[in-house]
């Protein structure tokens, strides 16, 4: 008898341990899924070509046809130093380069590049974006005006 009851109650047990209990934890969770609802690219910032930006870079003319050797230089120094904030396509620390051209002037992009101290105080499309990216201040990697042209080029092959 005490074998029988003894089998009644494990089973009584095992029956009421079935079911999956969902735990909450504490802290955060890292979601790396798009969402096609969410608007990604710099939603409160807006598009303007005619800013020319802060900085030393007046004027740029960018030929018909992409210089191929200007973007492979562009493209190993975008790869030695921009990739840990930026991200070709979608956000990160910083906004998306692909298309950049289609919301920036290539005069804005340089003075950003060869300039961030002075455009994050004094342009206003620089302080949105600050804004939008939590205050993530873009460092300045003292870049000649050659290796800005470079990086410039390259961003016109995304």
């Amino acid at each position: 008898m005490k074998k029988v009851i003894l089998f009644i109650a494990l089973g009584a047990f095992i029956a009421s341990c079935g079911g999956k209990k969902e735990e909450k934890k504490d802290g955060f969770e890292v979601s790396r899924t798009k969402s096609a609802d969410k608007k990604e690219e710099n939603a409160g910032v807006p598009t303007d070509l005619d800013n020319k930006g802060v900085g030393p870079i007046k004027n740029v003319d960018f030929a018909a046809d992409i210089d191929t050797e200007m973007a492979a230089r562009g493209e190993a120094k975008f790869n030695a130093i921009c990739v840990a904030c930026h991200m070709i396509e979608g956000r990160m620390i910083g906004p998306a380069m692909k298309g950049v051209y289609e919301r920036r002037s290539p005069e804005w992009v340089m003075n950003m590049i060869l300039n961030p101290d002075g455009m994050l105080k004094e342009d206003p499309i620089a302080k949105a974006l600050l804004k939008e990216y939590n205050n993530a201040i873009m460092l300045n990697q003292n870049l000649s005006k050659d290796e800005a042209r470079d990086v410039a080029e390259y961003l016109r092959t995304l």
